[in-house]
């Protein structure tokens, strides 16, 4: 176990094993760069910051990672998903790209690499199930929304708005005479190459294909001349560490968005994690993800950058490219830090427009509307939480909205909890086997026996639903055996645990034998032993132990075992 511990923990475990993949992961690291590149360049312009900014971001979540996280192919680095999050709350706090600004942001990045660093140190994993993939799906529906608002300006050739979504509807509203007609044909035609590239499958990078041409376009025809925005010159300096400079106005500032932006982190990486979970036979290793995670945004805030998340699509083309290991990331890192360092004077004539369609196309990936109408056809309920998420997260401040989604994924939760009912079991004809009575199967019942189970854990959230169906199965006429078949319950707290006894109690008054069967859960048997429940079934004859049993049909032996078959009409054919 002690040497268990020490492999999980030692650093460059994500490049372990793959020696002779170092092709192959090369390959796939220049893949994941032409990819990268532009993708990295158009987030950060979206979240308010230097195109060259995104490429540290990216560098520094690649570097951190490879040394620090577990899985072979997470992409780690700028992500349009959390991006309009922080920027629009951070907007509201300083003007956008001012030196207050950069420096929050990079506070901001510092404390979300804390908090993912002792998620993953704690292992605290669990924390990335507060979203249900419904509200999860309806959050991304949001952020495309969000990322279409803040992009619309540049894709028409206009000013870049601010505000709220509706502030930014309105802005482009009041500019609209002025749409640049060149800006939306370059934007157009970039989007479609990158979708037709897609549809295609090709193997091609569409997006940094159709940066490029529009690049190469844009100066051979001198398009900037004729009114064509574009990125403009901008001075790439050589990322040095430096801690970034707050008071403690700053911390209470940014703290509880640090804490949404990390929950959305770790929700979005583990998803990832668990979809690529590595070699054959390899399981994802959540929490020392959420370590490489958290040090590379610590790395980037100190780099002056903002925060890092994991990317699915990046990471789905690392894996797809057949990468082994996290060679793939560092190549890429290395190939990004080329661009950064030479390739100014190119990007500057990059058109706004260009990079807009690339953020088009990444938010028309993640507003899932395949996942919606799967989801819409198997569960309405969920539907519409997904649609109350996607709204929230549209209409209100973007932090509000998370923070919401997140409690409506776990009200979602808790209602599930509540509304689990006490099901009837019946034994199949001829057998020993007990099971959930069904519109399909009603089985055979026993004169004077009931056997009844409760499929969730008991607590507090559902012991009243319990004890009120539990006792309403006690009082059927002439009853003299009620079992609890308890295989599904494995937990229960206190109140639970009275609301039993008190049944139980009710059970003996009228002389109705109680039992409990197949209370497999070890934790289940040790509440039963601390809330005092195996005392709570003493009887005259029988011990309160002597009342437990491996199966229904033991209970059935030893305390009703003249029990008959109570006929049933035969069932008709329709």
């Amino acid at each position: 176990m002690a040497q268990e511990t020490t492999r999980n923990w030692l650093v460059f475990r994500s490049l372990q094993g793959g020696a002779a993949s170092w092709p192959a992961d090369l390959v796939a690291g220049l893949t994941l760069a032409a990819i990268a590149a532009p993708e990295q360049m158009a987030t950060a312009r979206l979240g308010g910051f230097a195109p060259h900014i995104g490429f540290y971001v990216f560098i520094a979540g690649s570097l951190a990672f490879a040394l620090f996280g577990a899985n072979r192919y997470l992409s780690s680095g700028a992500d349009s998903t959390i991006t309009p999050i922080f920027a629009a709350s951070l907007a509201a706090m300083a003007p956008v790209g001012g030196a207050e600004y950069l420096n929050l942001a990079a506070l901001l990045s510092v404390i979300v690499g804390v908090f993912l660093a002792g998620a993953g140190f704690f292992r605290a994993g669990w924390v990335a199930n507060l979203f249900s993939i419904p509200v999860l799906t309806g959050f991304l529906g949001g952020i495309a929304v969000h990322i279409a608002l803040s992009e619309a300006p540049a894709f028409l050739g206009l000013v870049a708005g601010s505000g709220s979504s509706f502030d930014r509807l309105a802005q482009i509203i009041r500019q609209f005479d002025g749409v640049k007609p060149l800006a939306i044909l370059t934007g157009s035609a970039c989007l479609a190459f990158i979708v037709v590239v897609e549809w295609a499958g090709s193997r091609f990078p569409g997006p940094l294909l159709a940066l490029v041409g529009a690049t190469v376009a844009t100066m051979m025809l001198g398009l900037e001349s004729q009114g064509l925005p574009t990125v403009g010159a901008f001075h790439v300096l050589p990322p040095r560490l430096a801690a970034p400079i707050a008071d403690v106005d700053d911390f209470g500032k940014v703290l509880g968005l640090s804490a949404i932006i990390a929950a959305v982190v770790m929700a979005q990486s583990a998803a990832t994690s668990r979809s690529f979970p590595g070699l054959p036979g390899e399981a994802a290793d959540i929490d020392r993800d959420f370590l490489g995670l958290g040090l590379g945004s610590m790395l980037s805030g100190l780099f002056g950058a903002f925060p890092v998340n994991a990317s699915p699509p990046r990471t789905a083309i690392v894996a797809e490219a057949g990468a082994e290991t996290q060679i793939a990331g560092l190549t890429a890192a290395v190939a990004v830090a080329l661009v950064a360092a030479f390739g100014e004077s190119f990007l500057s004539h990059t058109p706004e427009a260009a990079l807009a369609a690339i953020l088009f196309y990444i938010a028309g990936r993640i507003f899932r509307v395949g996942a919606m109408r799967d989801i819409a056809a198997r569960s309405r309920p969920e539907f519409i939480l997904l649609l109350a998420t996607l709204f929230l997260v549209v209409l209100v401040p973007v932090q509000t909205g998370v923070a919401l989604a997140i409690i409506l994924s776990l009200i979602h939760g808790l209602w599930t909890t509540t509304q689990t009912d006490l099901h009837t079991f019946r034994r199949l004809p001829g057998k020993t086997v007990w099971w959930p009575e069904t519109a399909d199967f009603d089985g055979e019942k026993l004169a004077g026996v009931a056997v009844v189970g409760f499929q969730a854990p008991l607590s507090f959230l559902n012991a009243d639903r319990f004890q009120r169906q539990l006792s309403a199965a006690a009082d059927e006429p002439g009853l003299k055996l009620l079992v609890l078949e308890a295989g599904a319950v494995d937990s229960l707290d206190y109140t639970a645990a009275q609301g039993l006894a008190s049944v139980m109690e009710a059970c003996r008054r009228k002389r109705v034998d109680f039992a409990v069967a197949r209370l497999e859960s070890v934790r289940a048997q040790a509440a039963f032993e601390s809330y005092g429940l195996f005392d709570a079934l003493d009887g005259p004859h029988v011990h309160g132990r002597g009342r437990f049993f491996h199966s229904v049909d033991e209970a059935i032996k030893a305390l009703a075992p003249d029990a008959q078959i109570v006929p049933s009409p035969a069932r008709t054919s329709a």
